[in-house]
């Protein structure tokens, strides 16, 4: 699957950054920025890969200066954790709140929910996702470990959720905490391939494989 397109030598859809006197206040011209930047890297991230990536293409195609890039972050590998913390948060939003929709009264509905709003995600910020999932892993061992801690948290709300189901006599209770992290980390596989090669076309094509993958364990358990 090619990598989104784009060209790096163009804003991708921003208009040139206000200077001078027609700048914003920096409390609001900062947080802009920032923003501004992040979405770059992430398009630059997806078009090229991390490591073909550099601070200049990043603040380029923001419509900035690379001394900007600067100010927001210490080097390349800086900004990729501050997107990989941004795209974590959307996806933890995004479940989470399918998830309370779905009601405490039905554990596998809460479970299915949360994953269809991941798979959701993917369709819609494709190149967040990416960051997330694949480009994440070429950054260095801190950015593999903070890979680490948040599928390790993950897998700790799926099973914090699913043990007070089980204390309700909603739901079988997990074998082991590793069948939990066991799920959170073949989604993220799934789908990281999907992200990757567009195997299959649309990632809710994935739903039925997670269900099954859940329900199976859960009844082994």
């Amino acid at each position: 699957m090619k990598r989104a397109t784009g060209s790096a030598r163009e804003p991708t859809g921003e208009p040139p950054a206000a200077r001078g006197r027609h700048a914003p206040p920096p409390e609001i011209r900062l947080p802009l920025q920032r923003a501004r930047l992040l979405r770059a890297a992430a398009a630059d991230f997806a078009e090229h890969g991390y490591g073909n990536t550099g601070s200049e293409s990043i603040s380029r195609r923001a419509g900035m200066s690379k001394a900007t890039f600067y100010e927001h972050f210490a080097n390349k590998e800086d900004c990729i954790l501050a997107l990989f913390d941004q795209a974590t948060e959307m996806l933890a939003t995004s479940m989470a709140q399918a998830a309370r929709q779905a009601g405490a009264d039905s554990p596998r509905e809460r479970m299915r929910a949360g994953a269809r709003a991941f798979l959701r995600a993917v369709a819609e910020h494709p190149d967040y996702v990416r960051t997330l999932l694949v480009e994440i892993v070429g950054a260095g061992p801190v950015a593999a470990r903070r890979r680490d801690q948040v599928l390790e948290s993950f897998a700790q709300i799926l099973d914090r959720d699913n043990a007070v189901s089980a204390e309700r006599d909603l739901s079988p209770r997990f074998a082991s905490p590793l069948d939990t992290l066991a799920v959170v980390g073949a989604i993220a596989e799934l789908v990281s391939r999907q992200v990757r090669l567009g195997d299959p076309p649309d990632p809710l094509d994935l739903a039925p494989v997670i269900d099954r993958m859940i329900d199976g364990l859960l009844l082994a358990a």
